[in-house]
């Protein structure tokens, strides 16, 4: 084994996120209102995968090599990663630790996003322990709900505050997502409460569609219950 495949295999999972000499990405890609969104929806696999071939001391890999990995063509992979500068050289392919960063830069995990979660039922305490955040450079500074029966509590070692303050601390904390799990008939007053408190993103897992365009946040709506209905679509076909 190689000095350099070494030292990489010796690397802690937690440095992998350390911030690259620019928190933003590189100025070759295009504009990112030209990336197509399938393209942007596959960006999310890459660092996975990227992310699994570091850890295990992979240094580089071929086109090909991923294609295998991920199920998709080497022709699609190069044409993605063409959308933001190539990142790989003819003859010897793609630098693992390089491209690893470049796709952390693109997808912001190198930002320092700071994240509050809002509702702590089964869900919002199921998020809260996750280690999804901190894998992806998100920091989770707080968790909020109305009950009082949940104020005061603690939840994966975070004392669940009172909304009345969330417009304070979010404004004081400087936070830039929040993670919605209330129930859906509060879902639309508390995004606009969140709005006004300065939140950037909002993760909503409300059940209902949610639009901020108007007041510039950025929304992703997550709907689960979709994604068992697609996976009852497929298992119908095979009827």
């Amino acid at each position: 084994m190689k000095k350099d495949e070494v030292s990489v295999k010796k690397i802690d999972e937690n440095t992998l996120l350390e911030k690259s000499d620019s928190a933003s990405p590189s100025d070759e890609m295009r504009s990112r209102s030209a990336v197509s969104k399938a393209v942007v929806k596959r960006l999310p696999r890459y660092f996975r995968y990227l992310r699994e071939l570091l850890l295990a001391g992979k240094n580089r890999v071929s086109s090909g090599e991923l294609a295998r990995l991920m199920g998709i063509t080497a022709s699609q992979i190069r044409q993605d990663f063409n959308c933001f500068g190539g990142f790989g050289q003819q003859g010897y392919g793609y630098n693992v630790s390089y491209l690893y960063r470049k796709i952390s830069e693109i997808l912001g995990v190198t930002m320092g996003y700071r994240a509050v979660i809002v509702g702590c039922g089964n869900l919002g305490r199921a998020l809260a322990g996750s280690v999804m955040f901190a894998k992806r450079g998100v920091e989770l500074c707080g968790l909020f709900d109305v009950n009082p029966a949940v104020i005061g509590t603690s939840v994966a070692g975070y004392t669940v505050g009172d909304m009345d303050s969330i417009e304070a601390f979010c404004r004081e904390k400087s936070i830039d997502i929040a993670i919605l799990t209330t129930p859906r008939d509060s879902a639309l007053e508390t995004a606009a409460r969140l709005a006004n408190a300065g939140i950037r993103g909002l993760w909503n897992f409300t059940n209902i569609e949610i639009n901020l365009s108007l007041s510039g946040v950025k929304v992703e709506n997550v709907h689960m219950g979709d994604s068992l209905m697609m996976l009852c679509y497929e298992l119908g076909e095979e009827e």
